[in-house]
């Protein structure tokens, strides 16, 4: 009896580590092809979902909500550590255009999409819209480390600030328009009713984001300057970094704020104002990052159920076409032209907007609220991201030399 309990958490230890080592091996693979890593994971917990060999039941969306954001969160505060202040400056104004009135137009358009090709109303077209309209910052970042892209310092600037500053944009849209689409008398259906309703939600999301982000930085980066850290404890210095991010972004969404942009708006401050620990803790911080991806795209992938994926994969194909190459591209040019990018410049944004754990993290927030579309738009945002990461990721580069883009391959050309 004993043996037999005991031997319970052994097996499940062991199916874990033998899923986690599949995932891995598979990823150092793929890197090869120029596929995203963020795929095998995902496809690992496919096959070990509900329609794989395993055939385990998995639908705890809440639990899958939880950990995303806590994995996002995670990934954006490493994001701004990774980013200099002068980088910043170079593309704030560009990435900051994107990160707001592109995530809104590119919603926009993708809700014309939805009303022609699933049939749905504005409002819930807005809402599918709004939950694949963000670039995702670890596709983004991995995709870049990956290809060894060296770009103009405005133009890497902007496309990497943006993914990390779209997220929180996107999140507060989806949720005011579930707000919006809950019937009254229901769980958050009586806080917003209308347009009106709605701006100032963003507006104070937005804006206790930066504000928290900002004061939150400035605390956090004078406190790290004082402890008294020497050259061995990157591993201490990953930890500290970690859990002071963690702790803004609870304390952030606790009082009403875009716990996402905090700590975005956080690691910027800390690199800028306490270099030396925030450059410590980044080796650590690499493996929180890629564990903390690892088990997000492992829990999404046993969320999806491919049977039923299917049954809806031509508009879904079609709303993943409509986004990469309307509403995207559309939103780039409106936004980036008026301020000097050049066509080349605009053609690599537009492709370069990556989608990855995002859309499917808010995708499952209708589900969650019990909107009757729920589902689909589950479905579709998965089939938008596996679009994006097979044909978007490993284009990114080649696309990058052949638009004379690539600073590196101009050198090594020069030096020939």
């Amino acid at each position: 009896m004993l043996h037999s309990v005991a031997a319970g958490p052994e097996l499940l230890t062991a199916a874990i580590a033998t899923l986690v080592l599949l995932a891995i091996a598979g990823a150092l693979y793929t890197h090869r092809f120029g596929l995203s890593h963020l795929l095998v994971f995902m496809g690992v917990g496919m096959l070990t979902g509900v329609d794989g060999p395993l055939g385990l039941s998995f639908d705890n969306h809440r639990l899958a909500v939880n950990v995303g954001n806590l994995a996002l969160a995670l990934i954006l505060f490493d994001g701004g550590l990774r980013t200099r202040w002068e980088d910043v400056r170079r593309g704030m104004v560009p990435a900051g255009l994107l990160a707001t009135v592109g995530v809104a137009l590119t919603a926009l358009i993708v809700a014309a999409f939805a009303r022609v090709v699933l049939g749905v109303p504005w409002a819930e077209g807005l809402l599918l819209g709004a939950a694949v309209s963000s670039t995702d910052a670890a596709a983004v970042f991995a995709q870049f480390s990956a290809s060894r892209l060296k770009l103009a310092p405005r133009l890497s600037a902007t496309i990497e600030v943006e993914s990390a500053m779209n997220d929180p944009m996107a999140m507060v849209l989806t949720l005011g328009l579930i707000a919006w689409l809950t019937p009254l008398g229901q769980p958050g259906g009586d806080e917003v009713r209308s347009l009106a309703d709605l701006l100032p939600l963003l507006a104070g999301q937005l804006g206790l984001g930066v504000v928290f982000g900002g004061v939150g930085g400035m605390l956090a980066a004078w406190w790290v300057r004082r402890l008294p850290l020497a050259d061995d404890h990157d591993g201490l210095a990953a930890l500290l970094m970690a859990a002071l991010g963690l702790l803004l972004f609870a304390v952030t969404n606790r009082s009403g704020g875009s716990g996402f942009l905090a700590v975005y708006i956080a690691g910027l401050l800390m690199r800028h104002r306490a270099e030396r620990p925030a450059v410590m803790s980044l080796p650590g911080l690499n493996g929180y990052t890629w564990l903390a991806q690892a088990v997000l795209f492992l829990l999404l992938g046993l969320l999806v159920t491919p049977h039923e994926v299917w049954r809806l994969i031509g508009p879904a194909l079609a709303m993943a076409a409509g986004l990469m190459f309307v509403a995207r591209p559309l939103a780039v040019v409106l936004c980036l032209a008026p301020l000097g990018f050049g066509w080349r410049a605009q053609c690599f944004v537009a492709w370069s907007g990556l989608r990855g754990a995002v859309p499917i993290v808010l995708a499952t927030y209708p589900v969650l609220a019990g909107l009757p579309d729920g589902w689909r738009f589950f479905d579709v945002a998965f089939v938008v991201v596996l679009l994006s990461l097979l044909v978007q990721g490993p284009t990114l580069a080649p696309l990058a030399r052949w638009l004379g883009l690539d600073a590196s391959k101009e050198k090594s050309a020069a030096a020939d």
